[in-house]
């Protein structure tokens, strides 16, 4: 039986994406197959699809993963053989980012039991799909170490984008502070979600404006990590969650030798795989009001490419959503 999937045959740009027909797939013993409802875009999957030195390593002239998609929202269309979490024409979401296999770009995918969580039925599935990356991320880094205290002062460089616009409401739960740095069209939004200062990140420098915080989420990093010093509290916390590969390399590498020579923390927060507890909990946070997804846009499977481009121009406010045709 053929489906509606976008496949990817080379690195490149969104271009490179087709949509066109492929054979359904079927799930093996410990996986269940998920009729797609809804997925939303990462920058995991630019990274994936442009090449990035971390998808060259698995394949270093071509993605070895045909179909791309982490962000996953549907129904149970099959079980495995070994699958006892899940029935049929139950609602769930989850993340396939490596070593999951992707796939959620396409009307169904397989997906491993233990990547996934029944979807709250007050939720739709456009809003489910914004949360497996994104929102857990957000969560996982904000909550990690250190639990955010009231009145601490969080400020979360990216603010506007899908991951940041967690962050500011999730940092609110918490009683923080919060300012959010982005560009002047995400301003109003990141208001209007609870955050308390708002910078536009091409007037002001926020590591030059005298201001300290507690903690830094940084979706966006571009600087050199010792600059962040200047806009940290002692026995502050720097983490990053996305950037360049130069900043990717600072973080990994000369965090933990900066970290251990003061009282500052800086760093890449390591997840936490054992994702159900958090999805419960933003579950509660969605149906308490606390923290609700902020949905731009959203496209159908087949304007893929016109979806893509508009990700990559960085003016999204929240996310972008991809629905099924």
């Amino acid at each position: 039986m053929l489906m509606k999937a976008i496949v990817i045959t080379k690195y490149g740009g969104p271009e490179v994406l087709q949509y066109k027909d492929v054979e359904k797939p079927s799930p093996a013993a410990d996986q269940v197959l998920v009729e797609v409802k809804a997925a939303s875009l990462n920058a995991s999957d630019f990274e994936a699809m442009r090449g990035s030195w971390a998808s060259r390593l698995g394949g270093p002239l071509r993605t070895k993963h045909k179909i791309l998609g982490t962000d996953i929202a549907g129904t149970v269309e099959m079980v495995g053989s070994n699958v006892t979490k899940f029935q049929p024409g139950e609602e769930v979401l989850g993340d396939l980012l490596i070593p999951n296999g992707y796939g959620a770009f396409a009307e169904y995918a397989c997906a491993p039991e233990k990547v996934l969580a029944l979807k709250p039925a007050s939720m739709t599935f456009e809003q489910a799909s914004t949360y497996p990356e994104s929102g857990i991320i957000a969560l996982q880094s904000l909550r990690g170490k250190r639990e955010i205290q009231p009145g601490q002062k969080v400020l979360i460089n990216g603010a506007g984008g899908g991951m940041g616009s967690f962050g500011i409401q999730i940092a609110k739960y918490y009683g923080a502070e919060v300012t959010g740095v982005d560009s002047a069209i995400k301003i109003e939004m990141m208001k209007s979600i609870g955050a308390d200062h708002v910078l536009d990140y091409k007037e002001i420098d926020f590591t030059k404006t005298g201001e300290r915080y507690d903690t830094i989420l940084d979706t966006v990093a571009r600087r050199s990590l010792l600059s962040y010093r200047r806009a940290l509290n002692p026995n502050g916390m720097y983490i990053m969650v996305g950037g360049s590969r130069s900043a990717l390399f600072q973080a990994l590498v000369l965090g933990p030798l900066i970290s251990r020579m003061g009282s500052r923390s800086y760093g890449i927060n390591p997840l936490d795989q054992d994702l159900m507890e958090d999805y419960d909990f933003l579950a509660e946070l969605f149906e308490a009001g606390k923290v609700v997804p902020v949905i731009d846009r959203s496209y159908p499977l087949s304007e893929i490419v016109e979806a893509f481009h508009y990700f990559e121009e960085g003016h999204a406010r929240g996310k972008v959503v991809i629905t099924m045709n």
